[in-house]
């Protein structure tokens, strides 16, 4: 078994802790941490414990243990991941479509009247549709970023289409745009809103006042589409 480590600096502290532990779990030792923590990374499907720098390995494993109980029944909870299945109708680019497996056709996947064909043998259904997606998304999300990049006066260099859990988006300095491909399943004023809020970037490197007027300057329903990620976005991240 091993048990991730994620640290800013080497230390020997975490690797004794999960040494003394019989199960997954990362491990992130800070100076900032002012006491043990413990958190479910739903995406990763893992406990996170939190450990502060000069923390003793009996008492973090001791906490650990201690809530053994609550992680594993916590770890329990979260949902399976989801495939594409064939009469299933999903939100893509804001519009329901529903999946019609013909492994007869050779068109690949097209997408006809709200019906997204796809063809080929039923085990690569979830791939071809997911490839289907990612390809589609560059073409949609380029077109729609230019277009709210133009109306600050900035430009996008590339757009980019990626299988993050981590975020929903970036913006680099060289004004290229990145976007998880999840995003396309999320309702059409959640997708405007998050490209308005990466265009924005391009003119507010930060968080600042004018990054927020200028998101809401190109999505009026920004706090909309913002509040519906908090509260589904996971859900999109079940889909692998």
């Amino acid at each position: 078994m091993r048990i991730t480590l994620l640290t800013g600096k080497t230390s020997d502290l975490p690797q004794k802790i999960q040494n003394e532990l019989d199960f997954p779990i990362k491990i992130i030792s800070s100076p900032r941490a002012g006491k043990l923590t413990l958190r479910i990374d739903s995406k990763e499907r893992l406990p996170v414990l939190s450990v502060p720098k000069r923390c003793p390995v009996k008492k973090a494993v001791d906490f650990v243990n201690f809530h053994k109980e609550w992680i594993f029944d916590s770890l329990k909870k979260i949902p399976d991941s989801k495939t594409f299945e064939d009469t299933e109708t999903f939100s893509l680019f804001g519009r329901l479509v529903t999946i019609c497996h013909n492994p007869k056709l050779r068109k690949g996947v097209f997408l006809e009247n709200n019906i997204l064909y796809v063809s080929g043998e039923k085990e690569f259904l979830h791939r071809r549709v997911r490839d289907f997606i990612k390809k589609q998304a560059k073409n949609i999300f380029y077109a729609k970023s230019q277009e709210l990049a133009q109306k600050i006066g900035c430009r996008v260099k590339d757009v980019t289409i990626k299988d993050t859990k981590s975020r929903w988006g970036s913006c680099s300095s060289m004004c290229n745009i990145n976007y998880s491909w999840r995003i396309a399943l999320a309702p059409e004023f959640v997708i405007n809103y998050l490209i308005a809020h990466e265009v924005s970037h391009l003119k507010h490197q930060d968080h600042s006042r004018n990054f927020w007027n200028c998101v809401r300057a190109l999505e009026p329903e920004c706090s909309k589409g913002r509040l519906w990620l908090k509260q589904h976005g996971k859900e999109l991240y079940l889909y692998e």
